[in-house]
C-alpha cells in the first residue's frame, strides 16, 4: 500500500512508530506535513493536492491523520480532500472536527445516552452563580472547547474563583464549557485505545501532587487497569458515535458509574505503548491492511 501519515514532524514518537511499523511490513509510507499542503479545486475530474510544489494527489491508498489542535481546521480539510479523492482513512475528517470540540463531543454523547459528567455551556455572565449551582457547586472544571493533552483545563476551587475565571474568559470571547468536579475520581482517568471495533490497550492515569490533570504529557503516572464490561461498551460506543475508528477514549469512574470525558482522534502512543507493551502502531497498520482491501483500493 501507499500510506501517507499527515503529521507536522517526523520525530514525534507516534508518527515515527507508525512510519516504521508500516515500512517494516513492506508498505510505501511517507510523512506529509499537512500544514504545507494546498488544494486546488476546479475543473479537474479530481481536485489536486500539493505538498509544496509536488502534486501528491494520485496513488495514495490510505492516510493516517495526526492533526494537532492549533491546525485542526486546515488539517481536517486536507484529510477530507484525500477522503473525497478515494483514500481510506483511520480518522474521518468529520470525526476529527467533532472530537476536537469538547462541547460538540458532549452533545453527541448525551444524545446517544452515553454517560458524561454534568456539563453546561452559556454566554450570559449575569447567571454564573446559578450555573455553578446547577453543576452542584464549587469546585468545578472549566475547559476550553478545543484543546488536548490537558491544555485548557482548569479547576476552580471556590465559587469566587470560578466566577472570576469564567467572567474573564467570557470577556475575551473564549469558548468554554463547565463541568461538575468528580471528587471520587481522585485525579485518575482511564485511557482506552481503540483500533477498529476493538479495544487494543488501556491504562489508568493518575495526576501528581503538582497538577490535578492526569495526562501523561502533564507528568501523570500510569498503572494497569481492568476494564468492566460497561466501560468497554461505552468506549466503543463513543468511537462509533464520533466516527473515529482509531482513537483514544478517556473515562473516569464516579459514584454513579463510568463517565466519558473525552475522545482524541490523534491519541499519543508513547505512554500507552511503553506501559502496556502493546504494539498499537502495528495494530493500526494491520487495521489499514484489512480495511483498504474492503474499501476497494
Amino acid at each position: 500500500m501507499n500510506i501517507y501519515i499527515l503529521s507536522i514532524n517526523a520525530r514525534i514518537y507516534s508518527t515515527n512508530r507508525l512510519y516504521h511499523e508500516a515500512a517494516k511490513k513492506g508498505h510505501h509510507v511517507r510523512i506529509i506535513d499537512h500544514t504545507k499542503c494546498a488544494v486546488i479545486l476546479g475543473d479537474e475530474a479530481k481536485s489536486q493536492i500539493y505538498a509544496g510544489p509536488e502534486n501528491i494527489t494520485n496513488g495514495v491508498d490510505a492516510i493516517i491523520p495526526r492533526i494537532g489542535t492549533s491546525v485542526t481546521q486546515h488539517g481536517a480539510a486536507i484529510a477530507k480532500q484525500f477522503e473525497m479523492n478515494g483514500a481510506f482513512t483511520t480518522a474521518k475528517s468529520a470525526g476529527i472536527i467533532r472530537s476536537r470540540n469538547k462541547l460538540r463531543t458532549m452533545q453527541l454523547l448525551a444524545q446517544k445516552r452515553i454517560p458524561i459528567p454534568k456539563t453546561l455551556f452559556a454566554k450570559d455572565t449575569s447567571n454564573i452563580k446559578q450555573h455553578i449551582e446547577l453543576l452542584g457547586g464549587a469546585p468545578i472544571i472549566i475547559k476550553l472547547q478545543e484543546g488536548t493533552q490537558g491544555l485548557g483545563v482548569m479547576i476552580a476551587e471556590s465559587e469566587k474563583s470560578a466566577k472570576s475565571i469564567i467572567e474573564s474568559l467570557y470577556t475575551m470571547n473564549v469558548n468554554i464549557i463547565l463541568q461538575e468536579f468528580i471528587e471520587e475520581a481522585n485525579g485518575q482517568d482511564i485511557r482506552v485505545y481503540i483500533v477498529g471495533n476493538k479495544i487494543v490497550a488501556s491504562m489508568m492515569r493518575s495526576s501528581t501532587d503538582e497538577d490535578f490533570r492526569s495526562n501523561v504529557h502533564r507528568g501523570g503516572k500510569t498503572e494497569s487497569v481492568t476494564l468492566t464490561g460497561y466501560e468497554k461498551k461505552i468506549a466503543l460506543q463513543t468511537a462509533k458515535v464520533l466516527d473515529l475508528p482509531v482513537c483514544g477514549v478517556d473515562i473516569i469512574r464516579s459514584k454513579r458509574g463510568p463517565l466519558v470525558i473525552e475522545a482524541n482522534s490523534s491519541a499519543g502512543l508513547e505512554g500507552i505503548e511503553s506501559h502496556t507493551k502493546v504494539n498499537i502502531a502495528g495494530e493500526i497498520i494491520k487495521y489499514l491492511e484489512k480495511n483498504v482491501r474492503k474499501f476497494g483500493k
